[in-house]
């Protein structure tokens, strides 16, 4: 009999409090796991330690899986499954296989029918569209836009047209230190009634959501500094033609 690969979510910072975002039964299988599937094992070690972790972290299992792991050695990390035993999941921030490269481990262990189980935990993509009063119903996650401005410029554009066209939330991250160049770009090739939300460091003590319109943006700017954040996009509705 296999094993299970638990999909784990991690804190969003390390200034987050664990027993707020975690639930003791989510706690309590963190803490029967040996194995585990990291993006990065210090972070991962550090995560371990704040949930109270039981037993010595030297002793724990760790291997690595980033944008760096060949495609052809990701099978291989699912060794300890086969073998019987449970097995972790962990991102360096939020939930694991989404925006992140354990979504090939997963896939993985569906082909090789190895039982999976996602565990509560924060997401900040979801908690950024809750907080964001947008469109909740219809909604597109795009990951990270162009790093060149001319293309970013380009993308915003067509991502904007395509959100008036079906009445869509689109959501988009960015590396911290581009949060302010991707804003700026943001507000000054957007509509003026399109919507836009910005959710930073979600959970933490510094969290802090905005939802306005372009025009509103525009009349108070709202630097983000080197900070973690989520964007959230409606374009105002299409107007019928006839």
């Amino acid at each position: 009999m296999s094993g299970t690969l638990y999909l784990i979510p991690s804190l969003l910072g390390e200034a987050a409090a664990v027993d707020d975002a975690l639930p003791p039964a989510v706690l309590a299988r963190i803490h029967a796991i040996d194995d585990f599937v990291v993006e990065n094992a210090k972070s991962a070690r550090r995560f371990l330690s704040a949930c109270g972790y039981p037993k010595p972290l030297q002793g724990v299992r760790m291997a690595v899986l980033d944008e760096h792991t060949a495609p052809e050695e990701v099978d291989a990390l699912l060794a300890p499954l086969a073998a019987g035993h449970d097995m972790g999941l962990l991102s360096e921030a939020g939930a694991p296989a989404v925006a992140d490269p354990g979504a090939r481990l997963v896939e993985c262990a569906h082909r090789a029918r190895h039982s999976v189980a996602p565990l509560v935990g924060p997401s900040s993509l979801l908690l950024a569209l809750m907080a964001s009063g947008l469109e909740g119903q219809r909604f597109r996650f795009l990951g990270y836009l162009p790093a060149s401005a001319l293309e970013r410029g380009e993308a915003i554009v067509k991502l904007e047209g395509e959100s008036r066209t079906r009445d869509e939330t689109q959501l988009f991250i960015e590396t911290p230190y581009r949060g302010d160049a991707l804003l700026q770009d943001l507000v000054r090739s957007c509509r003026p009634d399109t919507r836009l939300a910005v959710a930073v460091d979600l959970t933490l003590p510094s969290q802090a959501i905005r939802s306005d319109t372009i025009a509103g943006w525009r009349a108070q700017a709202a630097p983000l500094g080197k900070r973690p954040a989520v964007f959230l996009l409606l374009a105002g509705k299409a107007k019928k033609r006839g």
